[in-house]
């Protein structure tokens, strides 16, 4: 069982990769789209900064999501390796097909999926937890959505009698700034849904590790009120690495099919991205970078005519996003029904 045990830790940090090789269009996506940076060196610049929010994030997120959505006396290694792989499922599927779903429903989705498929409906922690979850799933995109219009409203008063050129020459390099801002936010809410698991998963399996000595002590925890350093630092880590490999199927979904930007589109979409994603990552929400982004850049493209947005395309998006969350779940619940004959 304690091989088993590390199997799984190394398998969530695998989602973990995933996740920043799947939402790394989050953080380049405007930058890329607006030519601010090559993508190679776009990457490079959102890996920094999803490794930097490992110094100065919190951990509250995590700390969500390892005791707030499923009864703890559920949670045993079996219940967490099918709920990553049901997780890992739903993000290639998604990546195959260029669709910007959340990595991050996704992964409470496949944990909520094989708890149920172990315990039934009773399973799961009806509470503020979901409450605030489910509701970010709509208000996350909304908020993004009207943060970025006012931003960019406001900055097209500032400098509406500036030529295009000299518009461009500012906020090209302010570009950067508000891509490191999200490359920032992204990582300290992203990781921390991959911490929040494996704490869990340490948590339920601390019997195994109780009384060891050497490096096997490192993966006994008593309680999921401390996050260990050593968790941290290869989660962010992981997604930092995903982020560096890039999904370019979603960088063009998002960089320039949902609406044409420049970069003084890009700097407030970004800008308006990181200061919702921070804020909900400071109360401990785990919200979807994707869905916020992905908002930020429709109320960019709407204040310059609502047609400037291709609404087809960023409706089979809000399609994919109602659909994470179960369609995770029942991968996850597939998965724990395979494993089945092996928990006995």
């Amino acid at each position: 069982m304690i091989a088993f045990v590390l199997a799984i830790v190394f398998i969530a940090f695998i989602f973990d990769f995933i996740n920043g090789f799947h939402d790394s269009a989050n953080s380049i996506a405007t930058i890329v789209g607006t030519r601010v940076l090559s993508p190679f060196a776009a990457v490079l610049w959102a890996a920094t900064f999803n490794f930097a929010a490992a110094f100065f994030g919190s951990t509250a997120v995590a700390k969500a999501v390892s005791s707030g959505f499923v009864v703890a006396g559920i949670v045993d290694p079996w219940v967490i390796c099918a709920g990553v792989l049901g997780a890992i499922v739903w993000n290639l599927f998604t990546w195959w097909y260029g669709i910007p779903s959340s990595s991050s429903h996704a992964l409470i989705g496949g944990f909520a999926g094989a708890a149920v498929a172990k315990g039934g409906l009773h399973a799961l922690l009806w509470g503020r937890k979901w409450v605030e979850t489910l509701v970010a799933i709509v208000l996350s995109p909304f908020f993004g959505m009207i943060v970025a219009f006012v931003l960019m409203v406001i900055v097209l008063n500032l400098f509406q009698r500036a030529t295009p050129n000299r518009v461009d020459k500012v906020f090209r390099p302010g570009q950067l700034v508000s891509s490191a801002m999200l490359s920032f936010a992204h990582g300290s809410n992203d990781a921390q849904k991959t911490m929040g698991i494996i704490v869990g998963l340490l948590v339920a399996s601390k019997g195994y590790f109780a009384g060891h000595t050497g490096w096997l002590s490192f993966f006994y925890l008593e309680d999921a009120s401390r996050i260990p350093y050593w968790v941290e630092i290869c989660a962010y880590s992981a997604i930092s690495l995903g982020t560096l490999f890039g999904g370019w199927r979603i960088v063009n979904t998002m960089g320039s099919r949902i609406t044409r930007l420049r970069p003084v589109g890009g700097f407030c979409a970004e800008t308006a991205g990181a200061m919702v994603i921070m804020f909900a990552s400071k109360l401990g929400i785990p919200v979807s970078t994707t869905h916020t982004i992905t908002g930020a850049i429709v109320g960019v493209g709407a204040t310059n005519r609502l047609s400037a947005v291709r609404w087809g395309l960023a409706g089979r998006i809000v399609w994919a996003w109602i659909l994470t969350i179960p369609a995770a779940a029942t991968a996850a619940a597939v998965a724990y029904a395979l494993m089945l004959p092996f928990t006995r």
